[in-house]
C-alpha cells in the first residue's frame, strides 16, 4: 500500500520566537510556554511528551509518558522502575524528551540525565493518584509478557479484593525520576520553513548559553 505525502502542507504563522523577548533561564521559558498552550490553545494533554532511551539492545526507542512537575531543577515524571525504559535508564542515564504543542506551532526538545527522585516523593505522589490508578500500577509489571490481557484483568480483580478495606503503599518498583537538563531547544514554527530555533546549553558555571540556530 501506497500514499504519497508530498502534498501535505502547512503554513506556520502563530507566533515567533526572538531573543530580546526571551529568559536567559530556559525554565522559566518553558514555563511561559507550558502555560500558554494549556490556556489559550486547543491541545489534549499538555504534558505529554516523548521520551527517548538507549535500550539495552542497543536501539534507541521513543514512547509518550506524562510530566506530573517541572522545577528549576528538571522534569519529573513516574513509572515502573522495572520496566523496559526503567532499566535502560539505570543501565544509560542519557535521555532526550520533546513535547510538540501542534496547536500552538511549537517543540521543546530536552537532552539531560535521569535520576530516581527520593522515596518520600514517590510516596506522595502515589498517594494523591486514585485507588484504581494504584493498583494498575501493582498489577502491571511493565514491559514484561503476558499470555492475555484476561492475565492482567485477574490481576487487579484480585488486587481490588484485598485491598478493599486496606491502605495501598507504594509498590518499591514505581516512582519517579527526574530529568535534569543539559540542553533545552525551544522551536517556534514560520512561513516559509525558516522556524525560530534557540538552543540554550548548560555551562560550567551552570550559566545558560543562549544562540539561534538554522532551521
Amino acid at each position: 500500500m501506497e500514499k504519497d505525502l508530498g502534498d501535505y502542507r502547512k503554513t506556520y504563522k502563530k507566533g515567533a520566537l526572538l531573543e530580546k523577548a526571551i529568559s536567559d533561564n530556559p525554565m522559566e521559558l518553558f514555563q511561559k510556554w507550558f502555560h500558554e498552550v494549556d490556556t489559550h490553545f486547543s491541545q489534549d494533554e499538555t504534558n505529554a511528551m516523548t521520551i527517548s532511551t538507549l535500550g539495552l539492545d542497543g536501539f534507541p526507542k521513543n514512547r509518550v509518558v506524562l510530566l506530573k512537575k517541572y522545577t528549576f531543577e528538571g522534569f519529573i515524571f513516574y513509572t515502573n522502575y522495572e520496566s523496559e525504559k526503567g532499566k535502560a535508564m539505570d543501565a544509560n542515564p542519557n535521555v532526550c524528551l520533546s513535547f510538540h504543542w501542534a496547536a500552538a506551532e511549537r517543540q521543546v526538545i530536552i537532552k539531560g540525565t535521569a535520576e530516581k527522585i527520593a522515596d518520600n516523593l514517590s510516596d506522595g505522589y502515589f498517594e494523591s493518584r486514585p485507588k484504581g490508578s494504584q493498583l494498575g500500577a501493582m498489577a502491571s509489571r511493565q514491559s514484561s509478557v503476558i499470555a492475555n490481557r484476561e492475565v492482567l484483568e485477574a490481576k487487579l480483580n484480585s488486587l481490588e479484593l484485598e485491598y478493599q478495606t486496606k491502605a495501598i503503599s507504594r509498590p518499591k518498583f514505581w516512582g519517579g525520576f527526574i530529568v535534569k537538563p543539559i540542553e533545552i531547544e525551544f522551536w517556534q514554527g514560520r512561513e516559509n520553513r525558516l522556524h525560530d530555533r534557540i538552543r540554550y546549553q548548560l555551562q560550567a558555571d551552570f550559566s545558560w548559553k543562549k544562540e539561534r540556530l538554522s532551521p
